[in-house]
């Protein structure tokens, strides 16, 4: 990948040098001001509206920061096989994936498909774990693994059908929604009444290095869990059991803000997704099972290679944002005054990276319309699975950087964290709850106005 880092440094710079023209001397929405709204990863970004967008580093990486991400970059690319084996042995023996790359498209967005390449599916029964976490089904764990190595069962797969329901915009313009229904399949022992199941599809991983590097004071400042200033906006931290440290921390990853850091992220679904052991999370994904392999491997990864991993996906670059005309300007106001900002917050500045002597990622004013919280998104969203401190009603607020480039990226227009919402009006006609007055709004706008505040999204 060597020649993609060189692209990715070389696009950043002749970007660099094109910014001071590329507004026509407007100022940006929201009083972000100016040319620096293209940078939505502050100095870090880079210039390329590709396929490849997703996949280079971030600008301005030292060179051992460009060393370590190239071995991240390999690691995260390898397709594990079963043991024994002499390169990459340890695959499941059940799983969802063999590798990082095979979720995670370039570095993009899932989809949701019969084959659910992309898509998984986390359970629990009633209850808390002992740090406070889902409860774990016995035999199936919390999550399901829908593969299997050879002469395993997985633990099931899952039927999605889908009913589609009517509605109108405020101009009598009709749509319809889609509402996916979810049911086990052909499981490898009878699962117990009632337990829960919840769609994850595959998130982006660029910035994730950036949204490490808020301060936790700079999140739990936007958080109002009262709604004291009666706004209608209550956004609650998630706060999660970090394995590293053996206490409860501030949770930013995941669709339910479930993860507390990129590291842990990428230890827990090397074993969950692809059932490889790892010194942060030694224990099969099978653990308790009939068919565990029991093998004497594990670790079936050493620190190291998590570690590269890890820093791939903090040191991932952000693309710029692609244009700054007539109409995504009008469309970033209307966003503003819908409501959108209010949880999908623009900007925000990054400190001192706590994990990672990596410069680039410090102190950086960067654009990722996210809070990081936890807000209700409504019934229609619900999975009625708590995760930590997240009710069945809630979802962490997804960051909005680089979403105007899924089609080109990953060939979907696919949202929500499940995939649903087969484009990004859909995405935002399905929020209720607290994003309730924000989707009313747009819905009661005419239709070149609806059509100005997509362009603004497809902008970023």
């Amino acid at each position: 990948m060597r020649r993609e880092i060189i692209f990715g440094i070389l696009v950043s710079v002749i970007g660099a040098f094109a910014l001071p023209g590329c507004d026509g001397g407007e100022s940006g929405g929201g009083g972000t001001g100016g040319a620096d709204e293209l940078l939505l990863g502050g100095d870090t970004t880079v210039f390329d509206a590709s396929s490849k967008a997703f996949t280079f580093p971030a600008a301005g990486l030292t060179d051992e920061g460009l060393i370590k991400h190239e071995e991240g970059d390999g690691a995260f690319e390898a397709i594990f096989v079963t043991s024994p084996s002499p390169v990459n042995p340890g695959l499941g023996p059940v799983f969802n994936n063999n590798s990082c790359q095979s979720c995670h498209a370039n570095n993009g967005r899932g989809k949701p498909d019969d084959t659910l390449t992309s898509l998984l599916f986390r359970v629990s029964v009633p209850g808390e774990s002992e740090v406070g976490g889902p409860n774990p089904v016995a035999g199936f764990g919390l999550q399901l693994q829908t593969r299997a190595t050879i002469g395993t069962a997985k633990e099931a797969g899952v039927n999605i059908e889908y009913t589609e329901t009517p509605g109108q915009y405020g101009d009598g313009t009709e749509y319809s929604l889609r509402i996916p229904v979810y049911n086990p399949a052909d499981p490898y022992i009878p699962p117990p009444v009632g337990m829960l199941l919840s769609p994850r599809i595959a998130p982006p991983i660029f910035g994730i290095g950036l949204l490490e590097a808020i301060p936790e004071d700079e999140i739990l400042a936007n958080a109002d869990p009262a709604d004291e200033d009666g706004d209608g906006i209550s956004g609650r931290p998630n706060m999660v059991w970090n394995l590293e440290t053996g206490q409860t921390a501030l949770g930013r990853f995941g669709w339910k803000a479930n993860t507390p850091t990129a590291f842990q992220q990428a230890a827990e679904a090397y074993n969950q997704d692809m059932g490889i052991t790892n010194p942060l999370v030694p224990d099969e994904s099978c653990l308790g099972q009939t068919q565990c392999d029991g093998i004497d491997d594990d670790p079936e990864i050493p620190f190291d290679t998590l570690d590269d991993a890890a820093f791939y996906v903090q040191t991932l670059a952000v693309p710029a944002r692609r244009e700054f005309d007539t109409e995504s300007r009008r469309g970033e106001k209307l966003f503003e005054q819908a409501g959108c900002s209010s949880c999908h917050i623009p900007v925000h500045t990054t400190d001192v990276h706590p994990a990672r002597n990596e410069s680039a990622l410090n102190n950086q004013v960067i654009f990722p319309y996210t809070d990081l919280l936890l807000h209700d998104m409504g019934d229609g969203l619900a999975d009625r699975r708590p995760d930590f401190l997240a009710n069945g009603r809630e979802w962490r607020t997804s960051p909005l950087w680089g979403i105007g480039l899924t089609k080109t990226t990953n060939g979907h227009t696919n949202f929500l964290h499940d995939g649903r919402a087969r484009n990004l009006e859909e995405a935002i006609l399905w929020h209720d709850g607290e994003g309730k007055e924000s989707r009313d709004f747009f819905r009661n706008l005419k239709k070149s106005d609806r059509d100005a505040l997509i362009a603004f999204l497809k902008n970023l």
